[in-house]
């Protein structure tokens, strides 16, 4: 099966892998459009929230990547919380859930060129298992400097 993007919200670029490996550091990938998490993670919840059928319990960033982090942001129904992480990999935002696995989704920066940044968001939504975040960046030609 392709990754294709999804068309929940008609600016959110997100890829999930259609079948998730726990040998892999992603499930997917993310391509916000601002450092500003207030911003960027509602519609993100929203939308892993409909393509998984599951309910977004805590989103954990690594803050120095993000300019504005809220404690919590708006979701249907509920608040968010989100965590903000010092030692985590900054190319990395992870959703968890109730009862399953976490779901991990490579951070595609912002202010990267469209070619490079729809090559990663398809890259890693498949069979990323034995790859870091950051060999996933240089395969799709991103920068991985921290």
């Amino acid at each position: 099966m392709t990754p294709t993007l999804l068309p929940l919200h008609p600016v959110l670029r997100l890829t999930l892998d259609p079948v998730p490996s726990r040998r892999a550091v992603v499930d997917g990938a993310w391509w916000p459009r601002s450092r500003d998490a207030a911003i960027e993670l509602p519609g993100l919840v929203a939308a892993v929230d409909q393509r998984l059928g599951r309910t977004t319990l805590q989103v954990g960033l690594y803050e120095h990547a993000w300019r504005q982090i809220p404690d919590r942001i708006p979701a249907p129904g509920r608040q968010v919380r989100v965590g903000r992480f010092r030692d985590a990999d900054p190319h990395v935002v992870v959703l968890f859930f109730a009862a399953v696995e976490p779901v991990a989704l490579l951070l595609i920066p912002p202010d990267t060129a469209a070619g490079p940044a729809e090559r990663a968001l398809a890259r890693a939504a498949r069979h990323t298992a034995g790859l870091t975040a950051d060999d996933l960046l240089a395969l799709t030609s991103l920068p991985t400097a921290r």
